[in-house]
């Protein structure tokens, strides 16, 4: 037995590398899957990085609105949403979605 692996030492070496290196290939720290998870990741903070920024603009005009040159068109609608606030005889409805 020792006499065959003697003379297949070369072949015996050369498999495990091969295992080896496929294994790794596929699912090490740098393999084929963690490439995938990776680059899901990535377009998912990607995605969530323009989301961020299209609220930093809105809030940006929004600011630019009530601090430049006072609009006061936007701060009758800011007190008309966030208080409820009406005109005399006039009827403030409240719509709530049914997000279901």
């Amino acid at each position: 037995m020792i006499g065959k692996l003697k003379k297949n030492y070369f072949l015996l070496i050369v498999t495990f590398l091969i295992i080896y290196f496929f294994f790794n290939l596929l699912d090490g720290e740098r393999g084929l899957v963690s490439y995938f998870e990776k680059k899901e990741l990535f377009d998912k903070l990607q995605n969530n990085q323009k989301e961020l920024s299209n609220k930093i603009l809105d809030l940006d005009h929004k600011n630019s609105l009530l601090t430049e040159n006072v609009d006061l068109d936007f701060i009758e609608i800011l007190i008309r949403e966030k208080f409820l606030f009406g005109k005399n005889g006039e009827t403030t409805y409240i719509i709530k979605k049914d997000e279901n």
